[in-house]
């Protein structure tokens, strides 16, 4: 009874410590830094050595969820992989691995062994062990975060060799480092438990990574028959079987890892890691499901990386961070100059010249994800001096993860491959619109967008049409999609633009005018669904015209009135939308402002979120 009530109150003590966490993770964002951050920094706090609210006898008691977390972010590193990005620049891409790989774990093997006396758990431990911890250590700092590396290209919208080739061989990196990793550990079992090196281990590890790979086959498969059963609209019924799949590779990686070959010290199936990312990587590449897993992926993550991050925070040694930060930064140093001098060789022996080069390396510093869980990992198999040294790895990750993604972020706008949105144009007192397509509906929308004031300009690129004047309206010529040729249109004036062009034509100008002029009323006709999501994403107004048909008629069934108020069939009623610039009214609520009798403020938008107002609500710049 006693433990089932100290069990009870540990999931409870973690659910109030995930739900701060979560809410420190927004904290930081609000000043650029990464939501693991503020992860980290709860659980620290909240962990052993701080606050004490999570007791150290109470850590072990979390293995099952830092496996089932490590199974997923290894699925989804692997579904990152996707052969088809990487294809293009393979040769450079390979350059870059091996350059980086070489360089950097000579680096950092010769950085431990230099070192070793100032590392409190590595003096005095024979010198197998020594070299043990050397590689393994060595090893994590080879990986990196394809994670943070795509969630700053998706935020500059980047592309361009450097931006593929930083993508590629941080994605591929992941998958090499995990192969790495497995030998490297079977290895160092083998100098711990100083059986001596033989010549048949080498081909027992390829043995050993080769049946993991298998294995990875299998449980890819188990994942395809996940995604094709019957479960409508239920992403968390998949989500639980995920986890549920990736915890029984861990404990089926347990069970089978005391089966020896030979009598050398290697398990069967024994780097659960890899046997995840072999997974992750065929479902993305070889079934037909890597859409739907990559949905599933994105609707797991916050959450998996929530608990993920702030258990690596509650099971962080600040002892060993306390006594070894001047290590910490060292390894960073060294880890920082092996990628560069790795990034320079690359690029050299594949006599790659491309823009960008000399930045290269700033590309590669992130580390998250995968690298946590490979320490996690040495934590688990060596326990005497395990902990410590993953707790030396995760401080160079969190530093990596600080320090890098503002540098990758600045090395991509360095290259002139970001491609963000333009700062909003200020209302120059006169409401102009641009409508591209000349038809009846466009023709009508420009008539009645004049009865309220507005200039309107039809713009079109039919032949038939250019130069030519359609109902008494002159339609002005689209020579081409370029910058120069919108601005002549006079794009810079614009407070509105509308889109009744093809998807293609349409999409060109909508980027053109996110990247250039940064207007928010920009609204595109859709002729096919499946371009929704592009559309969306550069903060268009999308109206698919059979949806919207079918949308106004149901509101006119089930809301008459509301309908015909919305479309302005009464001639005495009339929507606005005002944006509040007198600094006087700044704090002022609605309740004292005076309004005539007839006006109503139906909602307020406020940082993007839509607020319904009332008497006591405030009006802000």
């Amino acid at each position: 009874m006693d433990f089932l009530r100290s069990i009870v109150f540990l999931i409870g003590a973690l659910l109030i410590i995930v739900l701060a966490a979560r809410q420190m993770g927004e904290v930081f964002s609000r000043y650029k830094l990464p939501l693991i951050s503020g992860f980290l920094f709860v659980g620290v706090m909240t962990g052993p050595f701080i606050l004490d609210f999570v007791h150290t006898e109470d850590v072990p008691k979390f293995l099952l969820l830092d496996e089932l977390s490590l199974a997923f972010i290894v699925f989804a590193a692997g579904a990152e992989l996707e052969l088809n990005v990487i294809r293009g620049y393979f040769r450079s891409i390979l350059s870059l691995i091996g350059g980086q790989i070489i360089a950097v774990y000579a680096v950092g093997l010769t950085a431990f062994l230099l070192i070793k006396d100032m590392v409190p758990f590595m003096s005095g431990l024979p010198g197998g062990e020594i070299l043990a911890i050397s590689l393994l250590g060595a090893t994590i700092m080879i990986a990196r975060s394809p994670s943070s590396a795509l969630a700053i290209i998706k935020e500059l919208r980047a592309r361009g060799p450097f931006t593929h080739k930083v993508l590629g061989a941080t994605v591929l990196m992941d998958a090499v480092v995990i192969v790495i990793f497995a030998a490297s550990i079977s290895i160092a079992a083998v100098l711990v438990e100083g059986t001596g090196f033989k010549v048949g281990l080498l081909a027992f590890v390829v043995l050993e990574i080769l049946l993991d790979i298998l294995l990875g086959i299998l449980v890819g498969q188990l994942l395809r028959f996940i995604m094709i059963l019957p479960f409508k609209n239920l992403k968390w019924a998949r989500s639980v079987l995920i986890l549920l799949l990736g915890l029984s590779v861990f404990l089926l990686s347990n069970e089978l890892h005391g089966l020896h070959l030979s009598s050398l010290p290697i398990g069967l199936f024994s780097e659960p890691l890899l046997i995840c990312m072999t997974a992750g990587l065929y479902i993305a590449n070889y079934t037909r499901n890597s859409s739907d897993f990559q949905h599933i992926i994105e609707y797991m993550s916050p959450g998996v990386f929530l608990l993920f991050f702030t258990l690596v925070g509650i099971e962080l040694e600040l002892v060993v961070i306390g006594q070894s930060w001047v290590v910490l930064l060292i390894l960073f140093a060294a880890r920082a100059a092996g990628i560069i001098v790795g990034s320079i060789a690359g690029t050299t022996l594949s006599n790659d010249r491309s823009n960008g080069n000399a930045f290269l390396g700033l590309g590669f510093i992130t580390q998250a994800g995968v690298s946590v869980g490979l320490a996690k990992e040495i934590g688990v198999e060596f326990g005497s001096w395990g902990p410590q040294l993953a707790t030396l790895s995760i401080g160079v990750i969190v530093l990596s993860q600080v320090v890098g993604p503002p540098i990758l972020k600045w090395a991509i706008t360095k290259v002139g491959e970001a491609h963000t949105r333009a700062e909003s144009p200020e209302f120059d007192g006169v409401r102009d619109a641009i409508i591209f397509g000349v038809e009846g509906q466009s023709l009508a929308l420009a008539r009645q967008l004049e009865t309220h004031e507005w200039n309107v300009l039809m713009v079109e690129c039919k032949p038939e049409l250019i130069g030519e004047s359609v109902n008494g309206r002159r339609i002005e010529k689209l020579e081409e999609i370029s910058v120069n040729e919108l601005q002549r249109l006079g794009m810079s004036a614009a407070d509105g633009v509308v889109l009744m062009l093809s998807d293609e034509e349409n999409y060109a100008i909508c980027e053109l005018i996110y990247e250039n002029y940064g207007i928010d009323n920009v609204i595109v006709r859709l002729q096919d669904r499946e371009h929704f999501e592009k559309f969306h994403e550069l903060g268009a107004l999308v109206i698919e015209p059979v949806t919207a048909m079918v949308s106004l008629l149901d509101q006119f069934v089930r809301s008459p009135m509301a309908a015909s108020m919305l479309l302005g069939m009464d001639s005495t009623e009339e929507f606005l939308e005002i944006e509040m610039n007198n600094p006087d009214l700044d704090g002022v609520a609605i309740r004292d402002l005076h309004f005539p009798h007839d006006v109503l403020i139906l909602s307020i938008s406020r940082k993007g979120s839509r607020l319904i107002s009332h008497g006591y609500t405030r009006l802000q710049i």
